[in-house]
């Protein structure tokens, strides 16, 4: 049995590889796969926080380690270069799914909600640090000592603080117990297990981190320095202490918040019953409450504390089901798996898929680009910033670039990041950041959702649309519907022969439309007009 069921979860996952295709967040590519890129082939994308040294090395390396077997194989294509990072995490998951089942007293229940979990299946196969993050908890849980004094279950965790350090944060409370349970003295136990494990993980990381890094480094470090002592995370975005109790962990869970609810419930009513689910309970809401009050928050912070949530509920059921009629339990199992089976069929194949399609079709469109006109591709990314993978998934050492949105690192006063300059005057931005002469200078491709086009209808009119792909059906101000690919036309017809695009009808641009490189910018100006 427990074989068929770890098969029975690495079918799974390894199949929301080819089933989820849909963009989450941008770290699933900039904080793995194009790290992992660069250190493989020599160009790839870092962002600020590789360059502020908060980032580690420990699974990008892993990953380019893949990346350079398929390059001494000659199998380093885009497909395999996207497809194998995630189904290494894939095994990864599969294996922690595993390790779930064993913790949950091999419950039919465990296997049930972990398998019809919507975010698991979402975010599973996913080169997300949370996910890796979510993964070594589940494994730490399987082997945490309830009833003996091994130590064991501190290698994981050590391994997903070095990667992650506010992984640590659902562990508080379970290592507390843990050293006030143990026979041992406090300070032996200290020093000969928690520091022994954490210094042996701690010199591979560091070393690993400082050997990529260039210079001596302990990321954990700087990770805590910027996102907690300086706040740098309120720079993308903020939310009221409340967000993870009204949004975030509904949205973790799903439908399953209400079973999860009614044991906890359960669970805080006779925790002297239910010590070891008070105690996990106890995790969930102190990382809650630790994540509440920092500024920046999003749902998938709270990925280590998902398969802890599903143990409560998992037990509770059990013990439900055993009293419970046969026609109740179906329909309870029925409610679950189609609310998620909807929610994660959406999210995972429809919901902002737009953003991953075009850098795909990007791939192959600058090797045609190339073999036609005998030059390279230059692109231009005109969306707000890492809103597609990049060199990742092109996988061709041709020029692009993308609106840049650092927080503000130098304190400078009244600092606005690139993304936001844009988009306050986009033809503005335009006239000033893109040559005038020759047009040939400008970018041969631009990326960017439908919503911009009348903004920049004029700067259009040298460009055809040559692809469109659905995104969203929920379209922002600044994240359209679609995501329009535009090939720029050959600059001596641009002038002679119609052009033709999806766009408003402007006309066609010369080179009087852009202000003179030596001509004072006018920021007052209306660049739309």
């Amino acid at each position: 049995m427990a074989n068929q069921v770890f098969w029975f979860f690495l079918a799974l996952r390894i199949a929301s590889v080819f089933l989820v295709t849909t963009f989450f967040v941008p770290d699933e590519y900039w904080q793995s796969l194009e790290v992992a890129h660069r250190l493989a082939f020599g160009y790839g994308h870092l962002t600020w926080e590789w360059t502020a040294g908060i980032r580690s090395y420990l699974y990008p390396a892993l990953i380019a380690g893949l990346y350079k077997v398929l390059a001494l194989l000659s199998l380093d294509t885009v497909l395999l270069l996207t497809i194998l990072p995630r189904i290494l995490q894939a095994l990864f998951s599969a294996y922690a799914d595993y390790r779930f089942y064993v913790w949950s007293n091999k419950s039919k229940w465990s296997i049930f909600l972990l398998a019809s979990s919507w975010c698991w299946f979402y975010v599973g196969s996913r080169t997300l640090a949370n996910t890796l993050e979510a993964s070594l908890t589940m494994i730490a849980l399987s082997v945490f000592p309830w009833t003996s004094e091994s130590t064991s279950f501190l290698w994981p965790v050590a391994i997903s603080f070095f990667v992650r350090p506010t992984s640590v944060i659902p562990w508080v409370p379970l290592c507390l117990y843990h050293i006030k349970k143990s026979s041992h003295p406090t300070w032996e136990l200290l020093l000969k297990r928690y520091l022994l494990i954490g210094v042996l993980i701690g010199a591979l990381s560091i070393a690993v981190d400082s050997y990529f890094h260039g210079s001596f480094i302990v990321t954990p470090y700087h990770f805590l320095e910027y996102n907690v002592l300086k706040g740098i995370g309120s720079f993308y975005g903020e939310h009221p202490w409340y967000w993870y109790l009204s949004a975030g962990l509904p949205m973790l869970l799903g439908i399953i918040i209400l079973p999860f609810l009614v044991a906890s419930f359960e669970t805080v009513r006779y925790r002297q019953v239910y010590k070891e689910r008070f105690l996990l309970l106890s995790s969930v809401l102190f990382t809650v409450t630790v994540y509440s009050v920092l500024a920046h928050k999003e749902f998938r912070f709270l990925l280590p504390v998902l398969p802890t949530c599903l143990y409560i509920t998992a037990d509770y059921l059990a013990r439900w089901s055993r009293k419970a009629s046969s026609a109740s339990i179906w329909f309870v199992a029925v409610l679950i798996l189609t609310v998620n089976s909807l929610m994660a069929g959406y999210v995972g194949s429809v919901h902002q898929r737009g953003t991953v399609d075009v850098v795909a079709h990007l791939s192959s469109a600058t090797k045609d680009y190339r073999d036609e006109f005998n030059n390279q591709a230059k692109i231009l990314f005109l969306m707000p910033c890492h809103s597609t993978p990049f060199y990742s998934h092109v996988h061709q050492n041709v020029t692009m670039r993308f609106l840049r949105c650092e927080p503000n690192l130098q304190e400078q006063e009244n600092y606005v990041d690139e993304a936001d300059q844009f988009y306050e005057n986009p033809m503005g931005w335009i006239r000033k950041n893109l040559p005038v002469h020759p047009l040939s200078a400008l970018p041969t491709h631009l990326v960017a959702f439908d919503v911009l086009e009348p903004a920049i209808a004029n700067f259009l009119s040298i460009y055809e649309e040559k692809a469109s792909f659905f995104h969203t059906d929920y379209p922002t101000e600044r994240v359209g519907q679609y995501v329009k690919l535009y090939e720029r036309i050959d600059p001596n017809a641009a002038r002679t022969k119609p052009i033709t695009t999806s766009t408003t009808a402007a006309p066609p641009i010369s080179e009087g439309v852009y202000a003179d490189p030596d001509e004072q910018y006018n920021p007052d100006e209306d660049e739309t007009a």
